[in-house]
């Protein structure tokens, strides 16, 4: 019979991502009935079957026994009733069972009546739960987030009780929990009950540090650091790409460690070199949630990139035409875009480069190479790394508009560099 979250999903009308099986028959005779399966977790009788380009995750009922690394139980024991099973589960929303040849809803543990008041409540004792798996106190807070529910009193006494062992969930799973929290629609709302559960100091306490930390009216209105983050992420559509969400995020990070306040500067709050920091900090924080190398990137390239803005209609052709020649350009505009709808709501800057990328043929901000390396050791210059200073320098003229062939380039670069980098 199907369980978890789908049958979740089909009762509150939402279309399930996946679909989870759970079932009287041990693995054996699941593998022997469907020979394509795979054994994911066998030692936890998990199967997974592919079925019309989905994969059907299929689990014989059980009973956990012992939880010592706060993850994966020590031992589990088959068992024949579903009713035992859903003890085991984690919220009593996502411990719903349906026939799927009737439809009729199986519910042991009072889901269907939470689902309907819209209540994340744990399973039995919520220590105990927690203390089996702590990513639960997460999970908790993004299901919560997600359907616009509330936490039960009882579950959120819980969490807090149990926060400081969220340092025992590998960084791995701490970051896909959060990058679900950030891309499921409903970042802002995740990110208050993070610091409502007192889960967002241990797990993000850079994040947690923009409190109160005050920003010029003038450029910000909205008021402080984390007023202004929220904002920011609450805008972020379900759906929005990962690296989006984590720079959105991150974007102001070198605020807290750079204020200075009025009274220190002589004119206004001032954040000094916040980019650079930031930048620095966005790397640490990627690299502490394992994030891949190209994502940690992007992110890092979103938080260095996001004040450049402010200059674009001043910037020589050359400057700008690289800037918006990043890659994944689309994500920094739209990090922008969002920075100034949560702040002064200024959007010249926008529509200035939305301007650009409309009216300019992609070959003039990307056009091909007049010359390379070659062509100059074939004009009598050393190699060695004056090279990609002249390289980049007919790359510039070229993007100014100032030459248009291989033999203006040649041109330029013997008027330019003839005395100091020919060699003899």
């Amino acid at each position: 019979m199907l369980c978890g979250g789908c049958v979740r999903d089909l009762l509150l009308g939402r279309d399930p991502a996946d679909y989870d099986v759970t079932t009287d028959a041990t693995p054996d005779r699941v593998m022997a009935l469907f020979p394509e399966s795979v054994a994911v977790g066998a030692q936890f009788g998990v199967i997974l079957i592919p079925r019309d380009g989905q994969k059907v995750e299929v689990a014989t009922f059980r009973s956990d026994v012992g939880y010592s690394d706060g993850r994966h139980p020590d031992r589990v024991e088959f068992s024949k009733t579903p009713q035992e099973d859903v003890q085991r589960r984690d919220f009593t929303v996502n411990g719903l069972l349906m026939q799927p040849e009737t439809d009729e809803v199986l519910d042991f543990v009072d889901g269907r009546a939470d689902l309907e008041a819209g209540v994340i409540r744990a399973i039995g004792d919520p220590v105990q739960r927690f203390t089996e798996d702590k990513l639960r106190m997460m999970r908790a807070v993004r299901f919560a987030a997600r359907f616009a529910f509330e936490i039960e009193p009882a579950t959120f006494r819980a969490i807090r009780t149990l926060v400081g062992e969220i340092e025992q969930v590998s960084p791995e799973r701490l970051r896909e929990e959060l990058t679900k929290m950030l891309t499921e629609g409903a970042a802002r709302t995740a990110f208050e009950l993070l610091d409502q559960t007192w889960l967002l100091q241990p797990v993000l306490p850079e994040i947690a540090a923009m409190q109160g930390v005050e920003q010029p009216a003038q450029f910000h209105p909205e008021g402080d650091v984390w007023i202004h983050t929220r904002l920011m992420i609450e805008r972020l559509p379900a759906g929005a790409s990962p690296t989006l969400a984590w720079g959105v995020l991150l974007h102001d990070v070198g605020k807290p460690p750079t204020f200075k306040p009025a009274s220190e500067t002589g004119d206004r709050i001032r954040f000094d070199g916040h980019v650079k920091v930031g930048v620095r900090m966005a790397e640490a924080i990627c690299r502490r949630l394992r994030f891949s190398n190209e994502d940690m990137e992007q992110i890092v390239a979103l938080v260095d990139n996001h004040m450049k803005f402010k200059d674009v209609d001043q910037m020589r052709g050359s400057t700008l035409k690289r800037f918006v020649r990043q890659p994944r350009f689309s994500e920094h505009l739209e990090l922008h875009r969002l920075d100034c709808l949560s702040s002064n709501r200024q959007l010249e800057s926008y529509g200035f480069v939305r301007r650009l990328l409309e009216e300019t043929p992609p070959e003039q901000i990307r056009p091909p190479r007049l010359i390379t390396g070659e062509d100059l050791v074939q004009m009598g210059y050393k190699p060695g790394p004056a090279f990609s200073e002249i390289l980049r320098s007919v790359e510039d003229a070229q993007l100014e508009g100032l030459l248009a062939t291989p033999e203006a380039a040649m041109e330029y670069v013997q008027e330019k560099f003839s005395q100091t980098e020919r060699g003899h």
